[in-house]
């Protein structure tokens, strides 16, 4: 793939990506006050303002204000720079990669940039389920790190069944 082709790619989904979930978690920063929760579909989607200074499932929030900036800052500062020169550099890979590996490195810009901005915490507000059965508190970023990884595992299960049958 050209050079600004992949360029564009990753240029492209950074920039909407990141985009929507900051706007996103401003609206409800400035529309929604923390701990409000408002129940739609019935009860299948629940909009939650609430404001994580851990990981996934607030996991590390008590860790001491020092590590959380360690892990969730600079640890996660040099994941990104890492998925961000797979996308750009690594040769063999094509768009769906580029995509999975951009999309990737963009759910973790967002979530720095509240990290950066809002002392240590990130925006979260969504929430799906079905009766008792319910995901975690969300955010876009979250949504567009998992279709990352979706990407990523998809286009690496056909590849290795594209191999698999080669001698």
């Amino acid at each position: 793939m050209r050079s600004l082709t992949r360029l564009g790619i990753v240029a492209v989904l950074l920039f909407a990506c990141v985009g929507c979930d900051q706007v996103s978690k401003n609206v409800v920063r400035e529309q929604i006050a923390i701990g409000y929760s408002q129940s739609f579909l019935g009860d299948t989607f629940r909009l939650t303002h609430v404001e994580n200074s851990g990981a996934f499932l607030s996991l590390g929030a008590s860790m001491p204000e020092a590590a959380r900036v360690a892990v969730f800052q600079g640890g996660v500062a040099i994941v990104v720079a890492v998925l961000l020169y797979f996308a750009l550099f690594t040769r063999q890979l094509d768009a769906w990669a580029i995509a999975g590996f951009t999309l990737l490195a963009a759910s973790g810009i967002g979530n720095l940039i509240d990290r950066v901005m809002q002392d240590g915490r990130v925006t979260d507000f969504l929430n799906l389920g079905l009766g008792p059965l319910r995901t975690g508190i969300f955010n876009v970023a979250d949504v567009v790190g998992v279709i990352g990884v979706v990407l990523l595992i998809v286009k690496r299960h056909s590849a290795l069944n594209d191999t698999s049958g080669k001698k």
